[in-house]
């Protein structure tokens, strides 16, 4: 009965669940005994029985007691070794045992037992009352203690429990404070502002900011704090209206968002994006204002150069395409010209006339090639330019143009990098930018050249990052007014007095450096002067031999023969006609088209009578490039001369090693010379040519 009392009480897990009742443990051999104690006790507390002491230490294993009544004579395991294992094990010696027993009341087993570990010595035959009262009190005993473990142990659940909780709220407090100093850290690194502050936003002062403040403005925020009027004060003069409209018209509409330009404490000014709403409390009404301010200076920056950019390519690409008709246009007044003063006699006022006619359309013709630099589609020849060179050049170049007021300076390394560029073209750019330097100090003043390596480029300048060499021009002239200084590099704008520029020096150097793979900056300031600097690729380590390999082909001495039969092509009928007349000069026979198919038709149907053909590039349907191809398919080796007044440069890069290129408008001596030359191209490569040459025109 006592064991299944025990098992009752133990959950499927095996933890033990105390019972709501004390457990007596009650061991004697005589199981009239055992029923008489069983009665006497079950209504002091739960009574388990055992007949032997192991069977009693098997019960104790299982659960707690309040008390142990222990029979002393046993066979077997007696009281006192069943006692002497009870105490000696951790779990179990500090339960009560009270021995039973019929004999021996003698003071020595008395003291035996109570050296075994008992309490007290009931008698038996055991009194009821005597029994129950000496149980009842090791009972109560036992269900007072556990009674106070109980609480113990909720009162140390309870420590553990608000332990734990303020441990979180510890590591929660820890983790938000790391939060915020990550979000102010960010913020710091960020040009933005967060704030708040009173709806009503004048003097506009916030009752709480976070972001660097110091750093986006220059102040630090008791400046703020002890002048309410320094926002108002700092607003750009022409967005002051517009941005105070708007603090008003925000508490009526519940947001704003504004652009407005603001001078930081350095004087300069930013372009501040600021947005933000209005915080209502449960009643609806307003209670702050909330933001943020955004610096988009650097965007607007941005912006601001993509537009120029945007502007300088597409007026790039319109120049570039009235230089080809101004060119056209200028090879026939040129070529009629020349025509005129070969075969009409003159007397000395006329030939003055023709002289002078062809001394502006020669100016024409300077203006077209400043025209082409700019829309960046001249022909340039890029090689190494070694600065002390180009410096040396310019020098002998403006010997006697500076005047006896302007002293140019050159500031050059002796580690100066190389440049990559085409030479010619890099020395009218710096005399350019000398002579304007010149212009800008009337009083007279110092012009410093120098030449510096930079590494890198960057956003700054649009370049890739790499090796470049930089050459300005700076001067102590009167400098130029910011809100015109975008408008410098666009052609035939000049703040020179009428007729003392054509306003295309800049543009030309500008066009220039960005063909040339580079970039131009300005700096300048009313009063303070100017400087420019150009932007160039480092040259490769070592020349490349075949840059230009081209156009440093040499020009035979001896000229063409007169006798060629020449088919010539050109769409623009003045240049055709001069230049055909032109051909006739020079003692060739010529037959003229107006397109590149009809000269075709006419070389396939006798392709043996020509020698030469002179072909304009740009023109409808097939370009010259193109007519060559085709015409080389029914004569492969017919020689070729490409004349052209703009073009693509890459395009006509593509055309045949032996083709030349003849630039509009152009000499009697140029285009003879060219004739010569492909005409001994075509001697080396296989014998004397027959006699007769095609020639076409046009682009």
């Amino acid at each position: 009965m006592g064991v299944e009392q025990v098992r009752r009480d133990e959950p499927a897990s095996g933890n033990l669940v105390l019972p709501d009742r004390a457990r007596v443990l009650v061991v004697d051999d005589d199981e009239r005994n055992l029923l008489a104690v069983r009665t006497v006790l079950e209504d002091v507390g739960e009574v388990v029985t055992a007949t032997s002491g192991e069977e009693a230490l098997r019960h104790l294993l299982r659960g707690e007691f309040a008390v142990i009544l222990l029979d002393v004579y046993m066979p077997g395991m007696d009281g006192y070794e069943t006692a002497q294992i009870i105490r000696s094990r951790e779990q179990t010696k500090r339960i009560p045992i009270v021995f039973l027993s019929a004999v021996n009341k003698e003071a020595e087993h008395l003291i035996r037992g109570y050296a075994m570990g008992a309490v007290d010595y009931v008698f038996k035959p055991v009194e009821p009352i005597v029994l129950q009262s000496k149980v009842a009190v090791f009972v109560d005993l036992f269900l007072k203690t556990r009674e106070i473990q109980r609480k113990a142990d909720a009162e140390q659940r309870l420590l553990d429990a608000n332990l734990q909780a303020n441990a979180e709220l510890l590591r929660a407090e820890q983790e938000l404070r790391a939060a915020e100093q990550r979000q102010a850290a960010i913020l710091r690194s960020l040009p933005i502002l967060l704030y708040a502050e009173p709806v009503s936003g004048y003097p506009r002062v916030p009752h709480y900011l976070s972001g660097d403040f110091e750093g986006l403005t220059g102040y630090a925020f008791p400046a703020v704090e002890n002048n309410p009027q320094l926002f108002h004060d700092r607003l750009h003069p022409d967005d002051r209206d517009r941005v105070e409209a708007a603090l008003v018209e925000r508490a009526r509409t519940g947001s704003m968002a504004i652009e407005y330009r603001w001078r930081t404490a350095g004087g300069e000014y930013k372009h501040l994006l600021d947005q933000g709403v209005v915080l209502r409390g449960e009643d609806g009404e307003a209670t702050e204002f909330a933001g943020t301010m955004l610096d988009v200076t650097e965007r607007r920056s941005l912006e601001s150069q993509l537009v120029q950019a945007s502007k300088m390519d597409a007026i790039g690409q319109l120049t570039g395409g009235i230089a080809h008709d101004f060119n056209n246009l200028l090879a026939a007044v040129l070529g009629g010209l020349r025509l005129i003063d070969r075969r009409v006699p003159l007397d000395e006022g006329q030939r003055k006339i023709v002289a002078m006619t062809q001394h502006a359309a020669e100016q024409g013709t300077e203006l077209v090639a400043r025209l082409l630099a700019f829309a960046r589609r001249q022909k340039l020849e890029p090689a190494r330019v070694p600065v002390d060179k180009l410096s040396q050049s310019v020098r002998e170049l403006l010997a006697h143009t500076l005047g006896g007021l302007v002293v140019l300076d050159w500031q050059v390394g002796d580690d100066a990098w190389c440049a990559y560029a085409d030479e010619a073209q890099l020395e009218l750019a710096l005399m350019n930018l000398i002579i304007n330097a010149r212009d800008a100090m009337p009083d007279g003043g110092t012009v410093t050249a120098y030449a510096e390596n930079r590494i890198a480029g960057g956003a700054d300048v649009g370049l890739p990052r790499g090796d470049y060499l930089v050459i300005g021009v700076s001067d102590t002239g009167t400098g130029i007014p910011a809100d015109i200084l975008q408008q410098v590099l666009e052609p035939f704008f000049t703040t020179k007095p009428i007729g003392k520029g054509t306003g295309l020096g800049l543009s030309m150097v500008y066009g220039f450096a960005k063909q040339s793979g580079g970039a131009m900056t300005i700096h300048s300031r009313v009063g303070d002067g100017t400087r420019v600097e150009i932007w160039l690729p480092r040259a490769p380590a070592e020349p490349d031999q075949n840059v230009g390999s081209r156009a440093a082909r040499p020009i035979p001495d001896a000229r063409s023969r007169p006798g060629l039969r020449v088919l010539l092509v050109d769409d623009h009928q003045g240049v055709r006609a001069t230049t055909a007349a032109l051909l006739q000069d020079m003692g060739h026979s010529v037959v003229d088209f107006g397109s590149g198919p009809e000269m075709l038709s006419r070389l396939e149907a006798s392709p043996d009578d020509y020698d030469l053909i002179v072909t304009d590039y740009a023109m409808p349907g097939f370009s010259g490039t193109e007519v060559i191809h085709r015409a080389r398919m029914i004569r492969p080796d017919m020689p070729s001369i490409i004349v052209t007044g703009y073009a693509d440069t890459q395009a006509i890069a593509k055309r045949p090693d032996d083709v030349l290129v003849v630039g509009k408008p152009f000499s009697h001596d140029a285009l003879d010379s060219a004739i010569a030359s492909v005409c001994a191209m075509k001697v080396q490569a296989a014998g004397p040519l027959p006699g007769k040459v095609a020639v076409a025109s046009g682009g």
